[in-house]
């Protein structure tokens, strides 16, 4: 009996360490996901106000200021609907334009500006990330349907 009670409480210890492995590596994974939000959901505050995520569109002709004393920058995205402030501190992509599709990862601040650890801009005259093609779908709709009932 005393062998019995043994494998049963090496059999329970196992299965605890594997249930706080399990739980410490999907935690740990959850942290390290970034959503992907349209302007228009930051805009509505869906975004996550304390946790890195992506934001994307199409950056607003006549909105990138460079600031003279460092390589910062600010500039607006839109998803045809709403428009977020970026403001990003480092070196630009080189296909980086205004008019053309971007991502910017990084936080948002309490002031509605999203701070950019990185941007990064399409490739090719064609290619347009997915979440940023959608985003500017669903942004057309809701601005249609707007323009449809008199909301804007």
């Amino acid at each position: 009996m005393r062998k019995r009670s043994q494998r049963k409480l090496l059999v329970v210890g196992v299965l605890i360490g594997v249930i706080i492995a399990t739980a410490l590596g999907l935690k740990a994974f959850n942290q390290n996901l970034l959503y992907f939000y349209s302007p228009s959901q930051v805009k509505a505050g869906e975004a996550p106000a304390h946790h890195s995520f992506r934001v994307g569109g199409m950056v607003v002709k006549g909105s990138v200021k460079r600031d003279t004393k460092d390589l910062g920058v600010r500039f607006v995205v839109t998803d045809n609907a709403a428009t977020v402030k970026i403001k990003y501190t480092g070196i630009l992509p080189d296909l980086f334009r205004e008019g053309q599709g971007i991502v910017a990862m990084g936080r948002i601040n309490p002031d509605g500006t999203f701070v950019a650890e990185q941007v990064l801009a399409k490739h090719d005259e064609k290619y347009m990330p997915p979440e940023v093609a959608a985003a500017l779908k669903a942004g057309k709709k809701l601005k249609a349907e707007q323009r449809k009932n008199g909301t804007i």
